[in-house]
């Protein structure tokens, strides 16, 4: 069990941001964290809080880079050059203010779309063939800053769809980890909705006999 996986939840350092939008990627690695029973440890030559540990059997380092947003590549692209993890073993989870709140959407490679975490990670890997769960937080009030919104919390009405949505990441993680993105992605893609109705299909109404058909 000596290749690993690595699953990085993007965020910035620092009590002030602590459970705000943008910080929900480091928010599922603390709720994956939590699940499996894992602890983090402060890696300074890292750059990074690292929980090291078992999931699905696999070996995987779980890991909220320290070095703000927009700078996350140096942390990601260390730890995969010195553990040897190979873009395909790499899942990034971050915000997404384009997608409704509590949306996910999953990818297994693809451009940045605008968020600077990932921009940073793409360029210091040199490839877009990395595994990537977006997280909708919204779109902001009209008139607001998006800058702002970003680092609001989450209000009380919107605390118990977020919890819900990080539980569909862990899960989304599992997936990845003991099957493939591509059936991650079919599962979990969509809000809570979307996933209920796949799981759920309507069933087909059978069709009434007619006259002849009851004799």
């Amino acid at each position: 069990m000596s290749e690993r996986y690595l699953i990085v939840g993007l965020g910035n350092p620092g009590k002030e941001y602590v459970d705000t939008r943008h910080n929900v990627g480091f928010r599922c690695a603390d709720a994956l964290v939590k699940a499996h029973g894992l602890s983090y440890a402060a890696k300074k030559q890292s750059h990074a809080k690292i929980a090291d540990g078992i999931i699905a059997g696999k070996r995987v380092l779980i890991a909220k880079p320290q070095t703000f947003m927009n700078l996350s590549g140096s942390a990601v692209q260390g730890l995969a050059a010195f553990f040897k993890i190979p873009p395909s073993q790499i899942i990034v989870i971050f915000d997404d203010l384009d997608l409704p709140l509590g949306t996910l959407r999953i990818r297994a490679k693809g451009g940045a779309g605008g968020h600077r975490g990932l921009t940073d990670i793409l360029q210091r890997l040199g490839t877009q063939d990395i595994p990537r769960i977006r997280f909708g937080i919204g779109r902001p009030p009209d008139r607001m800053d998006p800058a702002a919104f970003v680092l609001q919390r989450f209000g009380p009405d919107e605390t118990v769809h977020i919890e819900q949505t990080v539980d569909r990441v862990i899960k989304t993680i599992e997936t990845w980890l003991t099957e493939t993105i591509e059936i991650a992605m079919n599962r979990y893609n969509g809000s809570a909705e979307d996933v209920l109705a796949r799981q759920n299909p309507p069933k087909a109404e059978m069709p009434t006999p007619t006259p002849e058909q009851s004799e």
